[in-house]
């Protein structure tokens, strides 16, 4: 389908002609029309299917036919990390360049003069406000921001943010907001908490699901079994020979980051941490560094797993295998982008093998197996339904790990 065929006004529709927008994606084809309707809306989309435009667009369109106070903020779009705060920011500035609608980005940093500015939109009035959470409560405890005329609040990646431990925050500021209002909430995945999060926040939400696609077939799939202690030696040998571009590196803990990064850092690699224990200009900074070729490689906890947005990560690397099959997915989606091909590595250990066969089974394929080098030793076989039998009987339960998670529709 295409914009023009969408109930989307003039200036809305010029915005995307000057961007060269034409074709919606399928989120954007099934959410725009129940925003524009007015509905409460719970989207599960994964990152990459052009889910910011989906809100943007309608929440723009509504805003730019008048009927908003002009000194009031209308619309607060929440975000988990300053990163997809900038992101979205940077859309709407695009988005909305014919249009007399205002936003301001408020976020954490160590910057005075920021916290300045953004106090100075918030208390203007900005159409528009992006936000993480903890940067929007510590301006509300401060006094000057008046919520009571918000007519849209938008959760973006909000199982993100409640991975986070962001979940009382986001009811505090909830408390704020007038009870007459449209709350939208987009989601990769639809775990029960979200679900508990959406009966809290929403009213007799449309829910719109698109399946979780495969990852693209650009990609190289592959992945080592091995022990546990021989992951750093297979790093070692990858990148012997050669010096490594644009590689990240994910780990299931920040610890494991840290282990990891002083590792390769041994190796005389040149390499950069990113994990929530930095701060916000740490984070800024490692990731400008990575961006500009000064980091090659680049070891990170999944809170960058769909907050980045470079389009020539080379390789991917696992090394731990994500707890659930959507992060499989979205961990090895930073790669082969814009039409550029790309590598997905994952290390398997033993007590892994269950959660690694749940992958392959969620992708519907059998990811290709490398000999562990050599020189590392021998290397464990695969029996990932014995593996999956002995965790069982160690746990005392039931039910293998890593299975992919669905929440229920709800009537």
């Amino acid at each position: 389908m295409k914009f023009s065929e969408l109930p989307l006004n003039d200036q809305v529709l010029d915005a995307l002609d000057a961007m060269r927008f034409e074709e919606c994606t399928p989120i954007q084809e099934k959410s725009i029309p129940v925003i524009l309707e007015g509905r409460d809306l719970i989207a599960v989309a994964q990152t990459g299917t052009g889910k910011t435009a989906a809100y943007l667009l309608p929440i723009l369109n509504q805003l730019s036919e008048g009927g908003h106070p002009e000194d009031a903020i209308n619309c607060i779009v929440m975000a988990p990390t300053r990163e997809l705060a900038q992101q979205i920011d940077q859309q709407m500035e695009g988005f909305s360049y014919f249009m007399p609608v205002s936003s301001v980005a408020v976020y954490g940093g160590n910057d005075g003069i920021l916290f300045e500015q953004q106090k100075k939109g918030l208390t203007l009035g900005a159409d528009v406000v992006i936000a993480t959470p903890g940067r929007l409560i510590a301006h509300l405890s401060l006094g000057y921001v008046d919520l009571s005329r918000v007519s849209y609040f938008i959760l973006d990646e909000a199982d993100r943010m409640l991975d986070m431990g962001f979940y009382d925050d986001i009811m505090q500021i909830v408390k704020y907001l007038p009870k007459e209002r449209q709350t939208i909430m987009f989601s990769a995945t639809m775990p029960a908490k979200i679900q508990q999060l959406a009966q809290n926040i929403l009213i007799d939400p449309v829910e719109v699901k698109l399946a979780v696609s495969k990852p693209a077939d650009k990609i190289i799939q592959a992945a080592y079994i091995c022990y546990e202690h021989q992951k750093l030696g297979i790093i070692r040998s990858l990148f012997a020979d050669q010096t490594p571009e644009r590689v990240i590196i994910f780990a299931s803990s920040k610890l494991k980051v840290k282990e990891v990064t002083k590792a390769l850092k041994q190796m005389k690699l040149n390499v950069g941490e990113m994990h929530s224990d930095l701060e916000q200009a740490q984070r800024e900074e490692v990731m400008y560094a990575f961006k500009a070729g000064h980091i090659n490689i680049l070891v990170a906890t999944d809170i960058v797993a769909r907050g980045i947005d470079i389009d020539d990560i080379r390789l991917v690397i696992n090394y731990d295998v994500p707890r659930d099959c959507e992060d499989y997915v979205h961990r090895i989606g930073r790669t082969a982008r814009a039409n550029n091909d790309g590598v997905g590595l994952t290390f398997v250990s033993e007590k892994e093998q269950g959660s690694f066969k749940a992958i392959e089974d969620f992708i519907e394929r059998d990811i290709y197996k490398i000999p562990v080098p050599a020189e590392l030793g021998e290397a464990p076989a695969y029996t990932p339904r014995k593996s999956r039998e002995d965790n069982r009987r160690k746990r005392g339960g039931k039910g293998g790990g890593g299975a992919a998670r669905s929440g229920k529709r709800r009537k």
